[in-house]
């Protein structure tokens, strides 16, 4: 989008609130009971100045004690009515804010589970929790309270002008005439306070992203003694959001004090009129105790409006933050009519000449021009140097991303013409980077096929070889591994992913250095896991080690998103070319092992 029409878009007034109507008008019935709770209120405070004038008219002038008795005691049962109706209003009011903040959360983390990886390559995730929390509770807010009194204000507000044009149209048309004066104003400030207020929130969430990232890496933040280096940054950034909130209740201040300032003096200036009018008998005491009420309830409401003015303003700048995150498209998207994959899965891979550059990087080809096929049950091992485009044929495979050209098939369906959920479901992934999360060891394994039972859970970790070291902890299975696995060693961490890899049973697995955590005993131990898992599988490895690249039907060499060479490890290493110089540099076994291998 570009720059000016983000800013257009920042400069309209509430209009992003508009875009929860949806979620308020799914509970129309709580609606309808908190407007007319909030009517009832707002009708009962109105009626509160025509007392006033009978009593000061009629109840004082002829000292009739019943008469007072009876209007006090009226009084009392209209207090009763007003309470009635405010504590009504708020429990529907306050209700319909939490049920559509929880809906609109909900939603918007929905949608962002949704959203494609490459959205991910530049937003942060800190900021999108801080979208999810702060700015979800200011439209809370919004919803509830403030637009309840925003509403209870223009309800009393209007009311009260009627009455005060009911009850002297001469000096009603004063006031109203001086309405536009202090209006207009109003309007202007009230965009103002509405861009400090997203500039704010904007501000405070880069902080929150800030201090989310180093949190998640504290433990390397401590090891290389950096703490004072990221309070310092995190200060920094606490103190742009400081002073960009400072300069929003600034703004609001001063639209409050406008506001209050300029109702008030004009409706002195009213009355000043109307006492020339009591004096010289054009009008009785109580009609103008009733007209000062009305106007004191006017100028009351606009006042209040100000105010919630400047909250609404802030809360519409969360609304639209959120809702930017409802309006991004993910970039990979099912067909209208997805074209099924075979009812019987075979697992056959094939790229034909797919090039793929990757969004943040449109200059430079992460694959170029890349072609082969994996045969079902077949397991290729793909070589190369770091940045080649190793990972990539995973994540293209996954449909991640799709290519800039050319096709890539899983079971003879160009995944592009098929449901991204459908080849997912027939691919298990162990990554090299393993992802942990704050749960127990049996939810971390189920990961891979959610309502798995227990039985299957067990059975998957003993393939894995993760079952003897789960069964030593506390509570076993139902241990909780902290946040990213932290409570386990690498090695545990590998082979936990492995398990769930293993329970999810999918046809096509790709291992990206899944034995690269483990000690030399685990990893003859897990290799030998992953030999079973691999059975009957088309397997994609990404390798370094020997032992897996030694045991691969095919080697493809990977070079500057190429592939270069292509064989097995015994021609390979005998044709001397980039594989053979990758293996003296990067296994361990040295290039004695291979020429023995070779042999």
């Amino acid at each position: 989008m570009a720059d000016a029409k983000v800013e257009n878009e920042r400069r309209r007034s509430l209009k992003p609130l508009q875009r929860l109507a949806p979620y308020i008008l799914r509970y129309r019935s709580m609606v309808v009971w908190a407007v007319l709770f909030l009517t009832l209120a707002a009708a009962t405070t109105l009626t509160l100045p025509l007392a006033v004038r009978r009593m000061i008219d009629h109840g004082f002038s002829t000292s009739d004690s019943s008469f007072i008795a009876n209007y006090f005691a009226m009084l009392v049962v209209m207090a009763a009515v007003l309470a009635l109706a405010s504590a009504g209003r708020y429990y529907f009011v306050i209700t319909l804010g939490e049920r559509v903040v929880s809906d609109l959360r909900r939603d918007v983390f929905a949608h962002v589970t949704r959203l494609s990886p490459a959205f991910f390559d530049h937003a942060q995730s800190g900021e999108i929790v801080s979208r999810l929390t702060a700015d979800a509770t200011q439209i809370k807010s919004a919803v509830g309270a403030t637009a309840s009194v925003a509403l209870r204000n223009v309800i009393l507000g209007l009311g009260a002008v009627a009455m005060m044009v009911v009850t002297s149209p001469k000096l009603s048309m004063l006031v109203i005439a001086a309405i536009p004066v202090i209006v207009l104003p109003l309007v202007a400030f009230g965009r103002s306070v509405r861009r400090k207020s997203r500039m704010a929130q904007d501000t405070l969430a880069d902080a929150a992203a800030y201090a989310s990232e180093q949190i998640g890496s504290v433990r390397t933040l401590q090891a290389f003694t950096n703490e004072r280096l990221v309070t310092q940054k995190f200060a920094g950034a606490v103190e742009q959001a400081f002073t960009a909130a400072r300069e929003s209740v600034f703004a609001r201040s001063f639209l409050t004090f406008f506001a209050i300032f300029t109702i008030f003096a004009s409706v002195v200036a009213v009355l000043w009129f109307g006492s020339r009018d009591v004096l010289s008998g054009a009008m009785s005491p109580g009609t103008l105790g009733q007209f000062l009420l009305y106007s004191v309830f006017a100028a009351g409401a606009l006042g209040a409006l100000s105010e919630v003015w400047g909250e609404l303003s802030q809360a519409a700048g969360a609304a639209e933050r959120l809702t930017e995150l409802l309006a991004e498209q993910p970039a990979i998207v099912a067909p209208l009519h997805p074209k099924p994959l075979p009812a019987t899965a075979r697992g056959a891979v094939e790229f034909r000449d797919v090039s793929f550059s990757y969004p943040v990087r449109p200059d430079r080809a992460a694959v170029h021009g890349l072609s082969f096929a994996v045969k079902p049950g077949e397991t290729v091992a793909i070589v190369g140097p770091s940045g080649a485009g190793k990972s990539t044929i995973f994540s293209l495979i996954l449909r991640f991303y799709d290519p800039d050209s050319g096709a890539i098939l899983v079971d003879g369906v160009d995944v592009r013409e098929a449901d991204p959920d459908a080849v997912r479901g027939r691919v298990a992934i162990v990554p090299q980077d393993v992802t942990i999360f704050a749960a127990s060891a049996a939810d971390n394994i189920a990961f891979g096929r959610p309502g798995a039972t227990q039985a299957e859970i067990e059975a998957a970790a003993k393939a894995a070889l993760a079952d003897e070291f789960i069964l030593k902890l506390e509570k076993g299975y139902d241990t909780q591994v902290g946040e990213r696995g932290v409570t386990l060693s690498g090695g545990q961490r590998q082979r936990v992913a492995i398990a769930r890899a293993i329970l999810r049973d999918a046809p096509i697995l790709l291992l990206d250095e899944a034995t690269s955590a483990l000690d030399a005993e685990s990893e003859t131990l897990v290799q030998t896991a992953l030999e079973h898992l691999m059975e009957g599988r088309t397997t994609l490895v990404i390798a370094h080690r020997l032992a897996t690249v030694l045991k691969a039907d095919r080697i493809l060499v990977i070079e500057e998103g190429r592939i270069v060479e292509e064989g097995t490890h015994r021609s390979l290493v005998k044709k001397g070319g980039t594989y053979a110089r990758l293996a003296k540099l990067q296994f361990d076994t040295g290039a004695s092992a291979f020429q023995g291998a070779a042999e």
